[in-house]
């Protein structure tokens, strides 16, 4: 039996062929390694994070979220809903409060569900895994399956907002979580604990909108890695990891930079650290190749 087990709220961007289907292939190289059981919800459905703040209405937002809680209390119960995306955790997190305060949104919310015979019973936790990998883990027990250490890597940890705000991670302060630099020094790595970028704001909802101002945010995270002379960048946020890789690119046409920061995930440095494979550990799903793990993960074990 594993150590430890948990309703598994993928989100749509780690599906196949996602933009971050390689975040799910690294978190599952992470928990085989951890002996975590990660069991989907069956029949989940997507948590509205983008569409569902645009003009649906609050309760409609909720509603998506309540019925993947459903789902986990009648599939999976006792087990804690956990997300790997932020924004999929935010709003859960958020649904979830409402709800359990306010019986009339609770009532309005159930009402709708019954059309699928469904019903929340606020039995669930709400989680990210960054808070199941602190909390549940420890860092002594993530240091435990460690066969790489991922020596002389200098790394950048960018929490983003997502994971920070409003909710943040217990314990941690707003304005400079340590979490993912205690995460890097775990594994062996060197944090850039002086890394000012660590929680702004990646411009991800203007990506589109007001290009500008996003790839702006985008050139201060990176340019800050660089002067800190980070190897790579480093996220628990797919929107986040998406923006900061992809946009460089669009930011040196512009700009006439030379931008060519790797941005990982830490369930990446975290599998190959544990002897993960390049594949296994989603390297090969980067648009700019974080050549340092790549070398890491190629490297053979000595057997004792």
């Amino acid at each position: 039996m594993a150590k430890k087990e948990y309703a598994f709220y993928p989100g749509c961007s780690s599906q196949l062929r996602g933009s971050a289907s390689n975040y799910l292939t690294s978190v599952n190289s992470m928990c085989e390694a951890l002996d975590i059981k990660m069991t989907q919800i069956p029949d989940w459905n997507c948590c509205g994070a983008s569409i569902g703040y645009a003009g649906s209405g609050e309760l409609s937002r909720h509603v998506l979220n309540a019925r993947n809680f459903a789902l986990a209390e009648t599939h999976l119960p006792g087990q804690d809903v956990v997300a790997t995306c932020a924004a999929c955790w935010l709003g859960a997190r958020e649904t979830k409060e409402k709800l359990d305060a306010s019986s009339q949104l609770m009532a309005e919310t159930n009402e709708a569900l019954k059309e699928a015979g469904l019903r929340y019973q606020a039995k669930v936790g709400v989680r990210h895994m960054v808070e199941v990998l602190i909390e549940d883990i420890g860092y002594e027990g993530m240091a435990q399956p460690i066969v790489k250490p991922l020596e002389g890597v200098r790394i950048a940890g960018y929490v983003g907002c997502q994971t920070n705000r409003p909710f943040g991670i217990a314990g941690e302060s707003f304005e400079n979580p340590m979490y993912l630099d205690k995460l890097v020094e775990t594994l062996g790595a060197e944090p850039l604990v002086k890394y000012e970028q660590k929680v702004t704001c990646c411009g991800g909802a203007l990506a589109f909108s007001e290009p500008e101002k996003s790839q702006k945010q985008i050139k201060d995270i990176v340019e800050s890695a660089y002067d800190h002379k980070a190897d790579l960048i480093v996220t628990p946020c797919p929107l986040c990891q998406a923006n900061v890789e992809i946009y460089q690119s669009e930011i040196n046409k512009r700009h006439g930079t030379k931008l060519d920061m790797p941005v990982a995930y830490y369930s990446q440095l975290m599998a190959v650290a544990y002897g993960a494979t390049p594949k296994a550990a989603g390297l090969d799903g980067h648009v700019i190749q974080p050549k340092k793990l790549q070398d890491i993960a190629v490297k053979v074990v000595p057997k004792k």
